[in-house]
């Protein structure tokens, strides 16, 4: 379980960079991601056939949580690093929020055109499209397509590819704009912390 929810946040995004690319849909996902201070709604999650659920919020800039109802696991991120809380272990272990697709989708500017982050190909259907990147110069690592509803344009789903090929697929369901979070919601409260290095510390 904690192996496929940390796939979903944890790996460097990489593709080869040879697709074709509709600047009319990065332009139109940019100015959406941009235009979204906050977000709150349901999940559905997808990995080597096991299927999570759960509430999904994110703040502008930097931070996203993650409820799960069917296991005993929070994802927060407070706009500096995630953590991946295992209620049933009280543990928590943590990985740089710029080193994950979450960091890009809640970064204070989304630039997808012309900083770090690269679209290496888009997609459309009859209702969606859909965008495929990755952090430039770390190829090989990953990547990450997001798609989104066509009118309007909004998030509907996530899907990260890691270094061996394993996919976890995130769909959202009734996403509603908000921003009127509790102060300490993007917060974990003081739990035993096993950080990315190995050491034990405390998080308060």
């Amino acid at each position: 379980m904690k192996k496929f929810l940390i796939a979903i946040f944890a790996v460097f995004l990489a593709v080869p960079g040879f697709a074709d690319v509709n600047k009319s849909h990065v332009q139109k996902a940019e100015k959406y991601l941009n235009s979204v201070t906050g977000l709150a709604g349901d999940f559905i999650q997808t990995s080597n056939g096991k299927v999570a659920k759960g509430l999904f919020a994110m703040l502008r800039p930097g931070r996203v949580r993650l409820d799960y109802t069917n296991a005993k696991i929070q994802l927060i991120s407070d706009g500096t690093d995630l953590y991946f809380f295992d209620k049933s272990l009280d543990q928590i272990t943590t990985v740089p929020l710029t080193s994950t697709p979450a960091g890009i989708l809640v970064r204070k500017k989304i630039d997808l055109q012309n900083a770090d982050i690269v679209v290496s190909d888009t997609f459309e259907g009859d209702k969606t499209f859909a965008l495929t990147m990755h952090l430039r110069d770390n190829k090989g690592l990953g990547h990450m397509t997001v798609v989104f509803d066509k009118s309007p344009v909004k998030l509907k789903s996530w899907t990260v590819v890691d270094a061996t090929g394993a996919s976890t697929d995130v769909v959202f369901r009734n996403l509603k704009t908000k921003t009127d979070f509790d102060k300490n919601y993007f917060q974990i409260g003081r739990h035993k912390t096993v950080s990315n290095a190995g050491m034990d510390d405390f998080y308060n």
